[in-house]
């Protein structure tokens, strides 16, 4: 055990299966503003700036680079229409107060081939009030490209069909103060709304990060890159002003 340990610690991958311990690295992170120091002091963010609010069957930090195997029968979903509460999908996030940012990430899900199988950016607050974009597969000839966005225990799910052979997306999270933006990409460079919402817990303090699970009896490894936080890119409505009270 020990040689293995060295070896990987050798070529710089950190693995781990679920056991209920987190990386000691990642703990002492939770306290830190990662998100301030970014923004102020262009430092770089790398896997061991997140910390797990639930860690999956097993994952691996190489370089840059996060993977995530998922565990069959992981979700997250809150009541609507199904009227079932799954909360026990895992998500890789980072704290922080800053009030206007824009997170973005690129998926690859080749693997990816059991019914909701999906991976995507999450702002997870707690089990009531939750934020995520992913691709959701559904057969061989398409899958869901949504978000579903969760405000006091109840849950929507926006929609639209992409055919079953896209593998990757970039997505890019945006805060304005407790407004939120999710947007996605294929090349990282051109961008498409999904959703702007309103997110009533997201007052102060948030956390957002990434996240995959597969909600039946299936597994998948999710490769996420590219991992980055910049000043917000979605800019202030210049339109129609505000009502006046």
């Amino acid at each position: 055990m020990k040689r293995i340990l060295t070896a990987l610690a050798a070529t710089m991958v950190v693995a781990c299966a679920t056991n209920g311990n987190k990386n000691e690295e990642m703990a002492q992170n939770d306290t830190t503003d990662v998100v301030a120091a970014v923004l102020k002091d262009g430092k770089a963010l790398t896997p061991a700036d997140f910390v797990w609010t639930r860690e999956p069957q097993s994952f691996a930090f190489i370089g840059d680079t996060v993977e995530i195997v998922t565990k069959p029968g992981t979700d997250l979903w809150q009541r609507t229409y199904y009227h079932f509460r799954n909360d026990n999908a895992p998500a890789l996030q980072i704290s922080t107060k800053e009030q206007f940012f824009s997170f973005v990430v690129r998926t690859d899900f080749e693997e990816s081939h059991h019914r909701f199988d999906q991976c995507g950016v999450v702002m997870y607050l707690d089990s009531d009030n939750w934020l995520k974009g992913s691709i959701e597969y559904e057969n061989e000839e398409f899958q869901h490209l949504g978000s579903v966005a969760t405000n006091n225990g109840y849950s929507d799910w926006a929609t639209t069909a992409i055919p079953a052979d896209v593998k990757s997306m970039w997505y890019r999270l945006s805060r304005r103060q407790d407004d939120f933006c999710i947007e996605c990409s294929t090349d990282g460079i051109q961008w498409s709304q999904m959703r702007v919402c309103h997110m009533y817990a997201a007052q102060d303090e948030i956390r957002f990060g990434i996240y995959a699970c597969s909600p039946e009896e299936s597994s998948f490894k999710a490769v996420f890159t590219d991992m980055k936080v910049t000043e917000c890119m979605w800019k202030a409505h210049d339109g129609q002003q505000p009502d006046k009270e």
